[in-house]
């Protein structure tokens, strides 16, 4: 018997009148099954949010912190169980998993560090001018109100945290709706807050279907929306709702360079080695995974193969498997969509030096060069395991490529060259810059977030809490300054 996965309503368990499944995009077992809340059951998760958003906002911070504290103990507590479940449910090798498990542990972390200084209050004289002597102004920080978190398949634990440890650690009560693949991880996040002293109906975990997404995103009581995912909906969500604030993590197609000066042996292996790794890590199913390698001429002929050796080299198989580097993507039409872009660039001349081949939903790891500019895999993200290289003659050309794109989310640049490194801050239009490394670096505690079709808003705990409250700022009188 398959067990049945209650949700979160207002902080206690529910069980609603239908069910769905959850399966593995590896082998296609049910995984587990969810509960799935009622319209009424919904309503009433929105009203407790908004009823208790004033009691929620007073809390006071060491008790917000205690609670974060002891949801990044508990992850610890339940590491392998919980990097499991995220490997079952998703597909993800084991390995990766635990990875993730790891990063929640800091968010979870991060964000009771946080809520122990923010808001701590800015004071600004006033009396620069005459008219306000005696005067001084207190800026502090207030939550915007409910938010409502929209969390992607790809890292089912790790981007549900980053949604619920900023609102909780801010003051902000939270709706989320996990992904309908891969629910299981964020529900996971549910048994842990329960056993804290939060408000109820401070947070709910609510596993509805994307059709009924619309809805909440309408919703006056919830007037912060926190969206992962595409850039279509994204987009479709903020132009619905242009009155509310609206972050979004949008889509990428991840650049690394690869200068002249990253020319001796050592410096080519290491930058091969990277790019195979996190061109294929999580199936390629990344914002930030690597999607385009653009390399100086001067480099071009010996960087290649490496990259081409490294790609072959990694293990693909059973995500169960230590071993395993890249397991399948998140279902199978996911992986016939990027089967078809490889096809399409392939019969418009592209060429093939790995991969290319599909198997159920799994996509071996792949490497293109040759690629037209028009062709869909070189303008789109194409969310799994496929590599294009091109050659460019210099820096110029090079951070030019990088910003032929629609999208700017995050570049590497392989450079020994601090003056070139602080050049490619400048040019490249992106909202993060990695040196010496690929654009899939990320530290949770940083701001995250792209320009252009990448989206609008950071996360990273801190940033997320900016973009979930606003200024209000207090002008005391009278005052001998």
């Amino acid at each position: 018997m398959t067990s049945t996965h209650a949700f979160w309503l207002a902080g206690r368990q529910a069980t609603g009148e239908t069910t769905f499944d959850v399966t593995s995009p590896w082998d296609g077992r049910v995984v587990g099954q969810v509960s799935v809340p009622t319209e009424a059951q919904v309503e009433e998760a929105v009203a407790a949010a908004y009823a208790v958003r004033d009691e929620f906002a007073a809390t006071p911070a060491h008790v917000r912190a205690a609670a974060l504290d002891h949801v990044s103990k508990r992850l610890v507590e339940r590491t392998e169980e919980i990097a499991q479940l995220i490997s079952a449910e998703n597909g993800k090798p084991i390995k990766w998993a635990r990875g993730e498990v790891g990063r929640a542990v800091s968010v979870f972390r991060f964000a009771a560090e946080e809520a122990r200084r923010f808001n701590g209050g800015e004071a600004q004289r006033l009396d620069t001018d005459l008219g306000g002597q005696g005067r001084l102004a207190l800026t502090r920080r207030f939550p915007k109100g409910v938010v409502l978190g929209i969390a992607p398949f790809n890292f089912p634990l790790n981007l549900c945290a980053h949604k619920i440890a900023p609102a909780i650690a801010a003051g902000a009560p939270i709706i989320l709706k996990p992904a309908p693949a891969t629910p299981l991880s964020g529900l996971i996040i549910g048994d842990l807050l329960a056993e804290t002293e939060l408000p109820a109906g401070s947070w709910s975990i609510l596993p509805v279907s994307n059709d009924r997404m619309p809805a909440l995103v309408q919703d006056e009581r919830l007037p912060v929306i926190s969206f992962t995912g595409s850039e279509k909906v994204g987009y479709a969500i903020m132009d619905s709702v242009p009155r509310k604030h609206c972050t979004l993590e949008l889509g990428g197609n991840g650049a690394a360079v690869v200068l002249a000066d990253w020319a001796s042996d050592e410096d080519l292996d290491w930058a091969a080695t990277r790019i195979a790794t996190f061109s294929n890590y999580q199936g390629g199913q990344s914002c930030i995974s690597v999607q385009r390698v653009i390399a100086d001429a001067s480099v071009y002929d010996r960087l290649l193969p490496r990259i081409v050796a490294a790609v072959e080299a990694q293990v693909t198989g059973d995500p169960s498997d230590d071993k395993t580097d890249v397991g399948p993507l998140v279902s199978e039409d996911a992986a016939q969509r990027v089967e078809s872009w490889v096809d399409e660039a392939v019969r418009s001349g592209a060429t093939l030096l790995a991969g290319g081949k599909r198997d159920g939903a799994s996509y071996a790891p792949t490497v293109l060069t040759d690629v037209p500019a028009e062709a869909t895999i070189s303008c789109e993200e194409v969310f799994g395991p496929v590599l294009t290289v091109r050659k460019v003659d210099g820096e110029a050309e090079a951070f030019a490529a990088v910003n032929d794109s629609k999208y700017g989310l995050q570049a590497g640049v392989f450079t020994h060259d601090l003056r070139v490194a602080f050049r490619a801050h400048r040019a490249l239009e992106v909202g993060g810059v990695v040196v010496g490394d690929v654009p899939s670096y990320r530290a949770d505690q940083m701001p995250y977030g792209g320009v252009k079709q990448s989206g609008v808003g950071r996360e990273g705990v801190k940033f997320a809490m900016d973009d979930y409250t606003y200024e209000r700022v207090l002008v005391l009188t009278g005052l001998a300054l």
